[in-house]
């Protein structure tokens, strides 16, 4: 693709976005997949930047229109301002962030007031839940305010287990006058203290089954 849109714009990016010696690799690796040298960085950054243009090709058309410019400024910014934007969110790196669509993540959710201590300590949490089958799944799943449990794959239990766990759950919550879902309990909303009832939780609204007594 380099070779069909060869001209200032690319020699630029990859002057920007493909040194092996540049000192931002090491926090860009944190979240995109691929070395410097196989411009995986600059492949990335144009699919980001491209993402809203309306064409079947988006990068080939984004391209095509900066073929010939010497500024680069607007695919520099906007792929530096995904990485701030994603460093921003969450307190801790994990191995599951490298390589998943940030700008598109960046598009969706960058306007929502999100708190990163909140966001934080949620993916904490589900990461270190055994029963979560899709760990790369959980920022996204935070960022959408814990809605589509389906991100997670979370192994489903019987429903004595349930029960049991709910109640567990729903007792120490009553104790403490907080909510019986964790997520809901670490909030600052109308739902900081309710008691959910068995059928409105989600399996991702229980405590971490790994920690709980099932005996």
């Amino acid at each position: 693709m380099n070779a069909v849109f060869s001209g200032p714009f690319v020699t630029k990016c990859k002057e920007e976005f493909s040194n092996s010696d540049d000192k931002r690799i090491q926090r860009w690796s944190s979240y995109v997949k691929g070395p410097a040298n196989r411009q995986q960085f600059l492949a990335t950054a144009l699919e980001w930047v491209s993402r809203n243009i309306d064409a079947k090709d988006k990068v080939s058309a984004y391209m095509s229109a900066h073929r010939r410019d010497e500024d680069i400024s607007e695919i520099r910014t906007y792929f530096n301002t995904v990485i701030d934007w994603v460093d921003s969110k969450f307190d801790d790196v994990y191995d599951e962030m490298q390589g998943l669509n940030w700008g598109e993540l960046y598009e969706r959710f960058h306007s929502l007031p999100l708190n990163h201590t909140v966001l934080s300590q949620k993916v904490r949490e589900l990461m270190h839940d055994d029963f979560v089958g899709n760990h790369r799944g959980v920022f996204e799943y935070v960022l959408g305010g814990c809605q589509d449990t389906k991100l997670l794959n979370v192994r489903l239990f019987d429903k004595p287990t349930m029960r049991k766990v709910y109640q567990q759950q729903t007792d120490k919550a009553k104790a403490e006058g907080v909510s019986n879902c964790p997520y809901c309990a670490i909030g600052h909303d109308q739902n900081a203290r309710r008691i959910w009832k068995l059928d409105e939780m989600d399996a991702d609204h229980v405590t971490a089954w790994s920690k709980i007594d099932k005996t």
